[in-house]
């Protein structure tokens, strides 16, 4: 018997920080439903599909998406219901068609995306499989190694550092399991070593420490220190990612390090800052290290450490295969951020995934830092088999959800499991 969609419905509900985000609810004839609720970025890509807000000052501050609860309600639902709901490709092609623009301007990305979730949920649970497997199939075995945020800075906290996040990312663990106690006992220690060094523990909008810190390079030493407190080996067992977003201090070609008082440097000097601290500290991977227009500064620093590092585009390539395509031809990076909301729907998601696999790239799949407790994304990168995820701190429940799901996952799995491949 064919599972057909018999009613989908939408819902305003709160995201961790407290700002409206949406909620959708996908019933099946069979009685299944499913529910899948959408994140909200603040660093973001300025060509990411649209998240629609309904402007109204009197409410939430113009943040309401009683606008995008519309759109599902009225045109979406309408269109969807009767379809089987296992055609996630035809469904998802049909919102972006109903939409009609190429940023998903008319209808929201928030809106296309709760219902692509949503739908793809209904599914899974129709077939009876859980989501990582509907998604990915029998080869869906592989648990992500988390890359977890520490250190708060840029537009995610009030803190002394001019980049928006410093991670950990345990390297040298057996299992995720393994990887999450790695990650969670050196949060633990970093925050003692804090609160010795009297700087305050309070947490950002993922989760990580915000101190005001005198350095960007402070919050390295700080980090190599409490992984050292930990018992474990910096770059060993324990390396360290960075996500500069870059963009946030991009201004008139020069990027403005005033936070921590470095002053003004060019591409080229920003390329030569990152390289000392890839030979000073266990760095593997850098984020948008450059602004998100500043493709010769992502050019030269592919050029310069592309060799030894993951270099990873966001705010530039958005989870799209038309600027992902663009920088792999100009060698702009060698990895990308992955993150559902950027692009709007779980098919275009998956075909931007499948460009970085054909070009040997590597690829992470990414939070927003205003999330909710749907773990969506904890299935999705099991289901990507992409063996990175960043879901935020040691702390947290919206992030922690995540955590927790993928430890599921892993207990699901048993000895099918694969870790670090």
């Amino acid at each position: 018997m064919t599972p057909r969609i018999q009613s989908i419905d939408a819902l305003e509900i709160l995201d961790s920080r407290g700002n409206p985000t949406i909620r959708v609810n996908v019933v099946l004839d069979s009685g299944i439903t499913a529910t899948a609720s959408v994140p909200s970025g603040a660093s973001t890509g300025e060509n990411e599909a649209v998240e629609l807000r309904d402007g109204d000052p009197k409410r939430y501050g113009g943040k309401g998406v009683l606008g995008a609860v519309d759109h599902v309600n009225r045109q979406i639902a309408p269109m969807l219901i009767g379809r089987d709901v296992r055609a996630q490709a035809d469904i998802d092609a049909s919102m972006i068609e109903l939409d009609g623009t190429p940023n998903k301007a008319n209808l929201g990305a928030n809106a296309l995306l709760g219902v692509s979730q949503a739908v793809a949920r209904a599914a899974a649970e129709a077939c009876n499989l859980p989501l990582y497997s509907y998604l990915g199939g029998v080869g869906a075995v592989h648990l992500p190694k988390p890359m977890m945020n520490v250190l708060n800075g840029g537009k995610h906290a009030d803190s002394g550092m001019d980049f928006q996040e410093f991670m950990i990312y345990p390297i040298g663990a057996p299992s995720f399991s393994e990887a999450l106690r790695y990650g969670a006992e050196t949060f633990h220690a970093l925050k003692k070593i804090l609160a010795a060094e009297g700087y305050a523990t309070s947490v950002g909008d993922e989760g990580g420490f915000a101190p005001q810190v005198n350095s960007n390079e402070e919050a390295c030493d700080l980090i190599v220190k409490a992984i050292e407190a930990a018992g474990y080996l910096p770059g060993q067992d324990i390396a360290i990612a960075l996500d500069p977003a870059a963009s946030s201090f991009y201004e008139d070609g020069s990027y403005h390090l005033s936070r921590s008082g470095q002053g003004n440097k060019s591409a080229q000097e920003m390329v030569d800052l990152f390289t000392s601290w890839v030979d000073k500290y266990p760095i593997v991977s850098i984020e948008d290290g450059h602004a998100e227009n500043d493709e010769q500064g992502f050019k030269l620093m592919t050029a310069a450490l592309g060799g030894r590092i993951q270099i990873v585009g966001d705010d530039n390539l958005v989870t799209n295969t038309r600027f992902i395509e663009r920088a792999i031809q100009e060698k702009a990076c060698n990895a990308a951020l992955i993150k559902l909301n950027q692009i709007g729907t779980v098919s275009e998601t998956i075909a931007a995934i499948h460009l970085c696999r054909k070009a040997g790239w590597g690829f992470v799949i990414s939070h927003r830092s205003g999330e909710t407790e749907d773990s969506f994304m904890a299935d999705f990168a099991v289901a990507m088999g992409g063996g990175q995820i960043k879901t935020g701190s040691a702390c947290r429940s919206e992030r922690i959800a995540k955590y927790n799901r993928l430890l599921e996952i892993e207990r699901e799995l048993g000895s099918r499991a694969i870790f670090g491949a």
